[in-house]
């Protein structure tokens, strides 16, 4: 299987987590990009702040590979006229695609109405520039049925405010990487929050982020009918290697 087609080649830490400079981070950001050109990995997913320089790096190449950001990260709780400049932001600097962590907190607290309407404006923002929308929903925070309600409810609201067209590029997706759990359990995508989440997905397709390590792991993925794999590890992946770090 050519898992490379599904892969989103991630780096999201800024350079105060990670203790380097933005100069430093930004190599890191250009070599991630180079190797998505050299082995065929669909996108690579950056923080906003590095959107223009690895949009023009990949185009300087010659090459087709997605540049994708994150919006309202890694909290979600962004208010939604934040979120729609960062958005709008990262559009004017070349994003092809929009990581939209929806404010799963509001969700919780029963703010249905609140992450409906940022659902609709920000998707209505991407899509009218023809970007690729995701919504994350932060997995390990939910319980199962909630996980099951908000990606039913996404899909919903979906279906009622755009056109059958667009539906494919409104994507659910799985985490952040950087949710806090106790106990060791896994903050990214497991087979079981995947499962719950196509199964309500409806005609949206379902990216599945973090803790995908191995190769076995991401045709298992693909196979369960993800679209997509966020994964700081796509290269060990592609050569058939296991990752026990990262995201």
């Amino acid at each position: 299987m050519n898992i490379a087609r599904y892969l989103d080649s991630t780096y999201l830490k800024t350079p105060e987590q990670s203790g380097i400079s933005h100069e430093e981070t930004l190599q890191k950001d250009k070599e991630l990009a180079q190797e998505a050109i050299d082995n065929g990995i669909f996108a690579v997913m950056i923080r906003p702040d590095y959107v223009s320089e690895i949009k023009k790096y990949i185009q300087e190449r010659n090459s087709n590979v997605a540049v994708g950001t994150v919006i309202g990260f890694h909290e979600g709780t962004y208010s939604v006229d934040d979120k729609l400049a960062e958005a709008s932001k990262a559009i004017e600097d070349g994003a092809d695609e929009l990581d939209f962590v929806i404010n799963y907190e509001a969700y919780l607290q029963g703010k249905t109405e609140l992450v409906k309407d940022e659902f609709v404006r920000c998707s209505q923002l991407g899509l009218k520039h023809n970007k690729i929308v995701k919504w994350i929903i932060e997995i390990a925070a939910l319980t199962d049925v909630q996980i099951a309600d908000l990606t039913k409810n996404i899909s919903n609201w979906a279906e009622e405010n755009f056109q059958e067209n667009d539906l494919s590029r409104i994507f659910v997706k799985s985490s952040t990487g950087f949710y806090q759990t106790h106990d060791g359990k896994p903050n990214g995508a497991t087979f079981e929050g995947i499962r719950i989440m196509l199964d309500n997905a409806g005609k949206l397709p379902v990216k599945a982020a973090g803790g995908v390590r191995t190769p076995e792991d991401a045709e298992k993925m693909i196979n369960l009918g993800v679209k997509r794999i966020g994964t700081s590890s796509a290269l060990a992946l592609l050569k058939n290697q296991s990752s026990s770090e990262g995201y």
